[in-house]
């Protein structure tokens, strides 16, 4: 099989890829390998969208339980035994453009000295005529355990979830059916969107708006069980 290896410390992992027949090539990839952090799965899938991702932890900087060390994770791999997740995406929408995201879109106050004022209308409906504070995330279920549960303390397993960062006026965090439609229109601003890790960004000026909504494409990734393992998560962390 030819496969693109992005990510970190690559040649820990480059010797072995022979001894599963993988070959590695810079076009006409059949795979991509993720090896490293949720960075740099997330990165793979925004270069190479539409390709089907195998996640690796980078054991260097981040140490696994012995289930999930490169080797075994390659070996369950050809064998056939990694489940494949397809990970929904999310999309923002606004006069500059689109950007996806596996994980979260957030619009944020592009003057970090200065409170970002937005409203927000959910299925063409008003939820709050005026928020302030940081920013709002629209979180997928997979990145309910990112920035989402940083803002919120929690996570969900179904829909797609809401979060305001650092409101000034009390407002409830949501959990919305993943058909729902966001929009958010900057009063004061201006306030820029972000997709995940990725450098790209939208500008939304007073007076405009953006919508957030859960799209049609997806993200086709093996091994996601083990790259969340919480055995590996407390050898990380120490416990």
């Amino acid at each position: 099989m030819n496969i693109k290896l992005l990510g970190k410390n690559l040649d820990d992992i480059r010797p072995i890829l022979g001894n599963y027949g993988l070959n590695e090539v810079d076009s006409g990839m059949e795979l991509i390998i993720a090896y490293g952090g949720d960075g740099a799965l997330l990165g793979a899938e925004r270069d190479f969208p539409g390709v089907p991702k195998l996640a690796i932890r980078d054991a260097a900087t981040a140490p696994t339980c012995p289930l999930h060390e490169a080797d075994k994770v390659l070996s369950r791999f050809v064998s056939g035994e990694l489940k494949k997740t397809e990970l929904p995406k999310l999309c923002a929408v606004s006069s500059q453009g689109k950007l996806l995201a596996v994980n979260d879109l957030f619009l944020h106050n592009l003057d970090r000295s200065t409170a970002l004022r937005y409203q927000v209308s959910i299925d063409g409906e008003l939820y709050a005529a005026e928020v302030r504070g940081d920013g709002v995330c629209l979180s997928s279920v997979h990145g309910s355990t990112a920035y989402y549960r940083c803002i919120t303390r929690g996570v969900f397993r179904v829909g797609i979830g809401l979060a305001f960062s650092n409101s000034m006026v009390e407002v409830d965090h949501l959990v919305l059916d993943s058909a729902s439609v966001v929009e958010l229109t900057v009063l004061r601003g201006p306030g820029v969107v972000i997709a995940d890790n990725s450098p790209e960004q939208l500008i939304v000026n007073e007076g405009e708006s953006v919508i957030f909504r859960q799209c049609d494409e997806k993200a086709v990734v093996y091994g996601l069980d083990g790259f969340m393992c919480s055995r590996c998560r407390k050898i990380r962390h120490g416990i």
